[in-house]
């Protein structure tokens, strides 16, 4: 938790229109309990393997270490265009390694089934996107395709990314939704027949 917390001072500390939350680095604390609620829910149906939040929690906030990359201001450093180049690389960098351990847990430790992986982990992920798309970058997207910056962010790169991730998770969550739907009935029917 500690490290989620430094590394959400890091990510805020160089953005001067961040609230007071933001660069005391309480949001990304706060994020990592609501985001370990959010898999400790979903995946719950699917009657993973002792399953509780408190060992997702210390999962979601050991995933936190990577994103220290954000706090790097390479726009200070490298050309505009190099700053966006980076960010989507850190951007990418740590939202794979995420993803990557998100499956391992899922398969070592909850031991789904390899679809039942696949679902109960691209669900929230794209949930996730489309909410944080609607929820963060509303004023970036606005200004970016309204040309209302001239020169740009380091950042329009990485929000160009999370628009067309955004877009690809709003055509995946109904399909993605259908099989969760199918595969926790099918969770619930097993263990009534068992009991």
């Amino acid at each position: 938790m500690a490290f989620t917390w430094l590394v959400g001072i890091g990510r805020w500390w160089d953005d001067p229109d961040a609230q007071l939350l933001q660069h005391l680095g309480v949001g990304s604390v706060v994020y990592i309990f609501v985001l370990a609620l959010l898999l400790w829910l979903i995946v719950w149906p699917l009657k993973p393997q002792n399953w509780s939040y408190r060992h997702v929690l210390t999962f979601v906030a050991l995933t936190s270490p990577p994103a220290i990359l954000y706090a790097i201001p390479v726009e200070r450093f490298t050309s505009l265009e190099t700053a966006r180049t980076l960010n989507v690389w850190f951007l990418g960098l740590v939202a794979t390694w995420r993803v990557a351990l998100l499956f391992f847990y899922l398969r070592r430790y909850a031991r789904l089934p390899v679809f039942s992986i696949v679902v109960a982990a691209l669900l929230p992920i794209t949930l996730i996107i489309v909410t944080l798309t609607m929820l963060n970058l509303e004023r970036a997207v606005f200004d970016l395709m309204g040309g209302l910056r001239s020169d740009g962010t380091a950042n329009d790169n990485a929000y160009a990314v999370l628009i067309m991730l955004s877009l690809i998770s709003v055509v995946l969550f109904i399909p993605l939704l259908i099989c969760y739907i199918f595969l926790s009935v099918r969770s619930f029917v097993r263990k009534a027949r068992l009991n």
